[in-house]
């Protein structure tokens, strides 16, 4: 079955030979985008949907998230707010209610996330555990994660529990945790961070996992100066998150895993910035003007979790980067699409090699668009907070 979207006033596509294409059509058929060009050109379809002249996009790829979780943290929230410094013990009352909770229960409360998530754009999901800590439970937050998201992560390494020795417990997340949890994901991450885990901690988890098979993600310079961004350079990981504090040596870093990538060489590390998170914790925002101008790939990602960042509007972190952090609009668009398929490494692949490409629009590439109520994509961060959202398909079913 094939569907003919015409009458787009504006299509972004991330294409770079035509990244923005002015009263276009799309055509999709099954899980694929099959034609893309002007709607006069247009071929015939099975079905036909007249877009009236709005805004067309690729959906949203959120590339961190921590979805699989019970229970809620506004008392936190209220405290910080009236002054109280973020500190990343606060997990753990999460940990507590997540354990408590039965899987059917934390399966619903996934969907239903995922369900929020995808009326306000977002098309590609990644989620991490983290919220178990202890074998058992981690390894049923993947199994959960598995069978609603698009990627899963592996977070074994998000906090110490309370009364574990932090050695011990980076041997068990290192050892059997990560046995247990690897048939059900594809990536493994760490928080390297005052509070959380040290570089040498850190370093143990993530050759495991790599020596295990899996890609590698950091979170990293979330709350001061630390070895978050040089650990993740050195290991080659896809993205480091947060990276609200970098010194000169942690952009050069970034930079130099990029210097190949216009010559066709692998993708660098991503800088992935959590905007909707810095304003919970009132963190000062990644310096992503920065990064770009120094040749750093930068993705923008909700952090969707209860305690820091309680949101999966990947519109508003597309707004509030560029009323807050000097992003243009297309570059904070590019940033929530096609960077976050960068941090996941879901940016290419065509009918050519059976995987189809997330986070932006070209033949072949899997079949993610939303319409927007509204123009162009400009109206994003020109009427910030406003439901824009029309309609969305994702790998070519209409979800809204």
């Amino acid at each position: 079955m094939s569907l003919l979207i015409t009458g787009i006033g504006e299509l972004t596509t991330q294409d770079g030979d035509a990244p923005v294409l002015r009263r276009a059509a799309v055509v999709l058929e099954g899980e694929r985008v099959s034609w893309i060009g002007p709607s006069a050109d247009a071929p015939a379809a099975d079905e036909a949907y007249d877009a009236g002249g709005r805004a067309g996009l690729p959906g949203w790829v959120d590339s961190h998230t921590h979805l699989v979780f019970a229970g809620d943290r506004t008392a936190e929230f209220e405290a910080r707010m009236a002054g109280q410094e973020y500190a990343a013990g606060g997990i753990a009352v999460t940990v507590e209610a997540t354990r408590a909770a039965g899987d059917y229960d934390l399966t619903r409360l996934l969907l239903a996330r995922v369900a929020e998530a995808a009326a306000g754009g977002t098309t590609y999901l990644e989620t991490k555990t983290g919220y178990g800590l202890d074998v058992g439970h981690e390894a049923r937050s993947a199994r959960i994660a598995a069978g609603v998201v698009d990627e899963v992560t592996f977070l074994g390494a998000h906090l110490v529990p309370e009364g574990a020795d932090a050695d011990a417990y980076t041997d068990l997340v290192a050892g059997p945790m990560l046995d247990a949890v690897r048939p059900h994901v594809r990536w493994a991450d760490v928080f390297c961070e005052t509070g959380a885990f040290s570089a040498e901690q850190s370093r143990r988890v993530l050759e495991a996992c790599a020596a295990a098979g899996l890609g590698l993600r950091v979170h990293g310079n979330q709350l001061g100066p630390g070895a978050g961004v040089a650990l993740a350079v050195e290991l080659g990981a896809a993205s480091v998150d947060h990276v609200n504090h970098l010194s000169d040596a942690d952009v050069d870093g970034l930079a130099g895993t990029w210097s190949g990538s216009a010559a066709g060489g692998e993708p660098g590390t991503v800088a992935t910035c959590l905007p909707a998170c810095d304003l919970s914790t009132r963190q000062p925002f990644p310096p992503a003007r920065r990064l770009l101008d120094a040749g750093v790939q930068i993705a923008l990602a909700s952090n969707c979790n209860p305690g820091t960042s309680y949101t999966s509007s990947m519109a508003f972190c597309v707004a509030t980067a560029v009323l807050q952090m000097g992003l243009t609009v297309h570059e904070a668009v590019r940033a929530a699409t096609y960077g976050g398929a960068l941090a996941l490494r879901r940016h290419t692949g065509d009918d050519a090699d059976g995987r189809r490409a997330v986070g932006s629009l070209a033949v072949g590439h899997r079949a993610d668009l939303q319409l927007l109520d509204a123009p162009s994509a400009t109206h994003l961060a020109y009427r910030p907070g406003m439901p824009l959202v029309h309609a969305v398909w994702k790998a070519g079913r209409r979800v809204r």
